[in-house]
């Protein structure tokens, strides 16, 4: 017998705010059915239209707040809600770290099926301790990359984010959570699009030239990269956007076109040539100097990226006589701050691109005790194992979908002292923490960082030992 729906499309409805969705939505209930809201907050009573209806939730679409909540604050961005870049400028920065720690502890007690406990009841409960998520002084202006698509409404250019859940270009003059220099660029690359008529982009056509600005400010060292992204190898008064921009950059270092001739939602293409200036630029993280080029990963976040570094070379707990793996080492930045108090680390990455430019990074800082290998983590461990190469620590930093299952049994089965996990995802981290507690490896912390404030993601890292 199908379960009978108490909510009807269109229809407009009070509820109070009981909960957060892990979005950032406020959740409420209507006659025991659970109905997401963008843009509510917990206990709000706000008045909603229902805008869609699944079997066992509802979407509701914010129409005024009746009973505002403490932490509601305004939001500084005046495209904050066409744009699908940040979801909780309207909470304050508080209640956002405070909502990003109770993410951790949910995923971890729901989802790993763990036992959560409060600071100091550790041994005595024999739980976990999720610690209060480390924030920022300025929860702004972090971003040292930004990727804007290029377009045309009606007869105006538009450089901005695309709407949540649409190609819709929001157009922005300014973007608090990026550096201002690339407000800047953005509004010199408009100026030449429309002083020279340059044909932009059209998504559905395939047609036009300038498809993206992709702008990346180095933190420590103020070089900028500037990456003109168009379908076409030619782009018409070159000579003029260089001469705008080296006129008014102070810190440009490097512009660069990009050609992407594909169809495609994917915003680079693989070739890349060098208008002005040098291929790459350079930044730091800690004392480590990384060389970034525009096809290059590097952490969007430099101040917290050292934040979270430094927290996974803490659980490491290295003397110096350690062998260590990283497993999905990308471009080596977290194996190069192991090898500070490693005796050996061996960096696996599955992209081949990522290990040259980590091989690089490792001759630029002169580190020589890293090796860094090609393929999945899940195949090139155990590979090491047979070896007879063993680990003490390992340390995992796998993307959103977490680590494999194969991998996990293949770490726990070499049994290290201790296993760091960084993750981007608390629900995958939570499953694998489960996993590896089956395995005989007992949680015994986790520290999540705010690396994205403004926005409902979290990173976290956790300390593993064996049990």
């Amino acid at each position: 017998m199908s379960k009978t729906i108490p909510i009807e499309k269109n229809k407009e409805y009070i509820l109070d705010i009981t909960g957060m969705g892990y979005e950032g939505e406020g959740v409420g209930k209507i006659n025991d059915f659970t109905v997401f809201i963008n843009g509510a907050l917990l206990k709000e009573k706000v008045k909603i239209k229902i805008i869609k209806i699944n079997k066992n939730f509802a979407i509701g679409k914010l129409l005024e707040v009746v009973e505002s909540s403490k932490d509601r604050v305004e939001p500084i961005c005046n495209t904050y809600k066409r744009c699908g870049g940040c979801q909780l400028q309207h909470y304050s920065y508080n209640a956002q770290l405070k909502f990003k720690t109770n993410r951790v502890k949910d995923c971890i007690e729901r989802i790993g099926k763990l036992h959560v406990v409060e600071e100091g009841k550790e041994k005595e409960d024999n739980g976990i301790v999720i610690h209060n998520t480390i924030g920022m002084n300025n929860p702004y202006r972090y971003r040292n990359k930004v990727q804007l698509p290029v377009g045309k409404k009606e007869s105006d250019i538009v450089i901005g984010f695309y709407a949540p859940r649409s190609h819709e270009i929001i157009h922005m003059d300014t973007c608090n959570i990026q550096d201002e220099t690339a407000d800047r660029i953005v509004k010199l690359v408009k100026t030449w699009i429309k002083k020279y008529n340059i044909e932009t982009y059209n998504e559905e056509m395939h047609s036009g030239i300038i498809r993206h600005i992709m702008i990346r400010k180095a933190f420590k060292t103020k070089e900028t990269m500037v990456v003109i992204v168009t379908k076409t190898k030619d782009i018409p008064h070159a000579d003029a956007l260089i001469k705008s921009i080296t006129e008014n950059i102070i810190d440009i270092k490097s512009i660069i076109q990009n050609v992407n001739d594909k169809k495609t939602n994917v915003i680079l293409g693989p070739h890349c040539e060098t208008l002005w200036g040098n291929d790459t630029i350079s930044d730091y993280i800690g004392d480590f100097k990384f060389n970034i080029s525009p096809l290059s990963f590097f952490q969007v976040n430099p101040i917290q990226t050292e934040v979270l570094y430094n927290k996974a070379l803490e659980y490491a707990s290295l003397t110096g006589n350690e062998t260590v793996f990283d497993a999905y080492c990308g471009t080596g930045t977290i194996s190069l701050f192991l090898s500070q108090n490693a005796k050996k680390v061996y960096g696996v990455e599955i992209v081949p691109e990522a290990i040259e430019n980590a091989i690089e990074n490792a001759k630029q800082n002169k580190v020589s005790n890293v090796d860094f290998i090609v393929g999945q983590s899940e195949k090139v461990i155990p590979e090491l194992i047979e070896k007879g190469i063993k680990a003490d620590v390992v340390v995992v930093d796998p993307p959103r979908k977490g680590c494999e299952k194969v991998l996990l049994d293949a770490i726990a089965k070499m049994q290290p002292k201790r296993i760091v996990y960084v993750s981007c995802d608390p629900g995958t981290l939570a499953r694998d923490l489960g996993i590896l507690n089956d395995l005989n490896y007992k949680t015994v912390e986790v520290q999540p960082v705010d690396m994205f404030p403004q926005t409902a993601h979290v990173e976290c890292v956790a300390l593993i030992e064996k049990k």
